[in-house]
Parts: structure tokens; sequence; C-alpha cells
């Protein structure tokens, strides 16, 4: 045994989450079945490209009008 070792810590925080997941098996499921609904989104390349291809360069002072 190492002079270095130390009990095994597991915070409160970690305590919590291990205990949800163990009352509710399916919460991971859910977690990734709400960020595919909200976030994975299909990016379309060519749409992306034409909005870019579309913005207008700001002007290095936005309020002063182009004389």
């Amino acid at each position: 045994m190492s002079i270095f070792q130390r009990d095994h810590y597991t915070s409160e925080a970690t305590q919590f989450i291990e205990q949800l997941k163990a009352q509710k098996p399916l919460l991971e499921g859910q977690q990734r079945d709400g960020r595919a609904l909200l976030w994975d989104k299909a990016v379309d390349r060519d749409v992306q490209a034409e909005f870019g291809a579309a913005r207008v360069a700001q002007q290095p002072y936005v309020y002063q009008t182009k004389a």
C-alpha cells in the first residue's frame, strides 16, 4: 500500500447523480432524446455558404453615416 493512497472519495454531487441514475435508469436516454430534439440538427452546407456570401461587412464605426 502506497503512503500516497487515500480512501476513495466521492463528492456529494457525484453521489446524488449516481443515486438519481440508479432510481431512474431511463434518464440518460431521455436526456439524449431532448438534446437531439433541440440541438442536433442537420446542417445544409450549401445554405450556410449562401448565408456567408450574402453577409455585408460592417463599418468600423456603426453609427456613422456614409459621406
